[in-house]
């Protein structure tokens, strides 16, 4: 236990110098569960870990209790005590785990807000401002169809993670991140008028709508079966056109919102069938590139201990990001 007998969080877990090896006691989230082999043949665990405040990865050997705690097939999601030892791998923050207890009952519920990673900013008000967006588009048919793709999945947009890993990968991610998206094309929107501000705002507010129906989890995020067999953008494609269809959209209109929905991720090799073509697709392609870059800086601010100068490696950026203020 810590002197005090608080548990670190891992944010100050990644603050103490790497030459300073201290015990540690902390209350953890498990995220991830990856079981290898070692080349002399022994089984070992890779396990990711982590609270609302950050994540790390550790590595666990067989042959030890911890081993058969954290090597059992249910325990993604479950919430331990863990007691470790301060220690880096390949320059990153990976401790050595001592001894772990997985907590239940009351004293789990009871830390299970404090692990889960949420949105900043407050989804009451990212919500609302998504009314507001939707009300704002004056083509009828058009608010009519981004209405009923929100009335069918507004309680799971509402909480959806955007992503496992890369960018607004947290609770209410997927709302932050529509929203963003959205506030950005309405602010370029007036240097281009010839792009159709309704359309655009449509698209901003639908691009990734698939990702309901791509993820799921309450605690550890994980791609459903429909999200590995199809992904979010033909997901999306499907759920666009359902409320297209429903809303009695006229066939041209409805093909330029499905191809924002289908050319958003920008490039072929990140997954969209097809690149952006119109107007429209181009601008909502681009605010989604833009939110998606920041939104993993911002991560990496609120992320990072204070005395780091720069973040760790950010995939999503191919860069680690000097975290230091101007």
């Amino acid at each position: 236990m810590t002197p005090n007998n608080t548990p670190f969080t891992v944010l100050e877990l990644k603050g103490i110098p790497e030459e300073e090896k201290r015990t540690f006691t902390a209350i953890l989230l498990v995220l991830k569960v990856n079981q290898k082999e070692a080349r002399n043949g022994s089984p070992f665990l890779t396990i990711e870990m982590g609270d609302a405040t950050g994540s790390f990865s550790s590595t666990c050997f067989s042959g030890n209790n911890t081993f058969d705690i954290l090597s059992r097939n249910d325990i993604e999601g479950e919430v331990v005590a863990l007691e470790g030892q301060t220690d880096t791998f390949n320059g990153k923050f990976a401790p050595r785990i001592l001894h772990i207890r997985v907590l239940g009952g009351e004293e789990k519920q009871a830390w299970l807000p404090k692990l889960i990673e949420s949105s900043p900013e407050d989804p009451n008000a990212l919500w609302s401002e998504l009314e507001g967006f939707i009300a704002s588009i004056q083509h009828e048919k058009l608010r009519k169809t981004v209405e009923a793709a929100f009335r069918e999945h507004a309680d799971a947009l509402k909480v959806s993670a955007a992503a496992i890993s890369m960018h607004h990968a947290y609770r209410h991610g997927l709302l932050e991140h529509t929203v963003h998206v959205t506030r950005l094309a309405q602010a370029v929107l007036p240097l281009y008028p010839e792009v159709s501000r309704d359309l655009t705002l449509a698209g901003s507010l639908l691009h990734d709508i698939g990702k309901v129906l791509e993820y799921d989890g309450d605690r550890v995020v994980k791609k459903t079966q429909a999200g590995i067999l199809q992904g979010h953008v033909i997901l999306g494609y499907r759920i666009v056109r359902k409320a297209a269809l429903q809303s009695q959209l006229d066939e041209s209109l409805m093909e330029r919102l499905e191809h924002i929905i289908l050319s958003h991720q920008g490039a072929l090799e990140w997954g969209a069938p097809v690149l952006a073509a119109t107007p429209e697709a181009i601008l909502v392609s681009l605010v989604d590139n833009l939110d998606a870059k920041l939104g993993m800086a911002q991560k990496a601010l609120r992320s990072t201990p204070p005395h780091e100068p720069f973040s760790e490696f950010i995939p999503g950026l191919q860069s680690k990001l000097m975290v230091a203020p101007a």
